[in-house]
């Protein structure tokens, strides 16, 4: 995702009530998109319509007109398996062919801008999620190297996209030449992708990497790469090895290595490093459930009391919520959300926003979307509390066993 227009020297810091464009470039933009548009927004985009048209003699013309259309949001719909987003509302500004007030779905389109106003302004929620829309670097991004003697792809891997970050070209003497030369030529192939690596990708957080090649020269590289590490005593790029998994390709361009992404076991390695902290705190909290200590609750009511109190800040304190509620209709339970993440963040607590389409984000559904890990115990929040029946505490370790 791009900002386009003058906000492209904008710092996201300083985006309040004005409105932002953007221009998707790959399907893993749409997922962002449909987090951030929510109800009530306003969004000015590209659209065909169909307008007839009638003749002094009575007859009727239909053609398909492509125009800009700005609409008031009332819900979105987006398909995960062709990443196509639908985004439906009123016409609210004045068009050729188009009535106010007139319903009408907008296609999103991949290298097609949108504009999109927040009614509210832009609060730290809505901030957040244009900044992982805009970085390219994601958290649980998996690097990748796609190899052939004397070429090498460089790329990072996402959840839907590739990113190719440089390609390595080098000339390697042919077999017929003396084997010196040849494995002289691998040595200086192999040293200028390992540094064009350390400097494209950052492996200062651990992520995995994928190491794809014809043959042997993958596993060559990963040898390579561990006796450079072994010879500078140079501690991450051993780490960097231990991270590293040869995997078959069937040519070194970027394109093969769609068959590599397509295993069940790369796909949950993928899937794993990216939403790793999301399912660890989803453990802790239900293990925190079944012993019952006071220090882990769930249920609006009983986390905002935990809120309130400081108990979900610095030294330990989470709270966990999912993006589906901060797509209410009505803005003071937006706000409500909104309130509660900026609480934990001022107190020195950890706020995550889980996403529903991934396990983590469906275990918090089952809690009603909203749970917190305390930093101390506390007891009876859920006392006189509606959201929490039947002994609130005991209802959830009920549900777990």
């Amino acid at each position: 995702m791009q900002l386009v227009g003058s906000k492209r020297s904008q710092r996201l810091e300083d985006i309040g009530e004005g409105s932002v464009s953007l221009l998707p470039t790959d399907p893993e933009d749409m997922w962002h998109a449909n987090n951030l548009i929510g109800p009530e927004d306003e969004i000015k985009a590209h659209a065909i319509r169909k307008v007839t048209t009638e003749s002094k003699t009575g007859s009727t013309m239909s053609e398909r007109v492509h125009t800009d259309l700005t609409i008031k949001v009332t819900s979105t719909f987006f398909d995960p398996g062709s990443s196509q987003l639908h985004v439906s509302g009123t016409v609210i500004t004045e068009n050729n062919f188009v009535n106010l007030g007139q319903y009408h779905t907008l296609d999103l389109e991949l290298n097609r801008s949108f504009t999109i106003w927040k009614k509210y302004g832009w609060d730290t929620v809505a901030k957040a999620t244009l900044m992982d829309a805009l970085q390219q670097d994601k958290d649980g991004a998996v690097a990748a190297v796609v190899m052939q003697e004397g070429m090498a792809n460089i790329c990072l891997i996402t959840e839907f996209r590739t990113i190719l970050k440089q390609r390595v070209e080098s000339t390697i003497p042919k077999k017929r030449s003396a084997s010196s030369d040849q494995d002289s030529g691998m040595r200086r192939f192999f040293d200028k992708t390992l540094s064009t690596l350390l400097r494209s990708i950052d492996f200062a957080k651990p992520r995995p990497l994928l190491l794809a090649s014809p043959g042997f020269v993958a596993g060559d590289f990963k040898k390579y790469m561990a006796d450079e590490g072994t010879r500078r005593a140079d501690k991450p790029l051993m780490a960097m090895v231990k991270s590293a998994t040869v995997v078959h390709s069937s040519s070194g361009h970027l394109h093969s290595l769609n068959e590599v992404l397509k295993s069940s076991e790369v796909t949950a390695t993928m899937k794993d490093m990216k939403f790793s902290k999301e399912t660890g705190y989803m453990d802790e909290l239900f293990e925190r459930l079944r012993k019952d200590d006071g220090r882990a609750w769930y249920g609006t009511g009983p986390v905002e009391k935990a809120v309130q109190e400081g108990a979900v800040g610095r030294g330990g304190g989470v709270l966990l919520v999912n993006n589906s509620l901060f797509r209410s209709q009505d803005i003071a339970t937006r706000r409500r959300y909104v309130a509660m993440v900026d609480k934990v963040n001022e107190d020195g607590g950890n706020a995550r926003i889980l996403s529903s389409d991934h396990e983590s984000g469906q275990r918090l559904d089952a809690l009603g979307g909203i749970a917190a890990i305390l930093t101390y115990p506390m007891l009876d929040l859920d006392d006189d509390d509606d959201e929490i029946q039947d002994g609130g505490q005991a209802e959830a370790e009920g549900m777990i066993i």
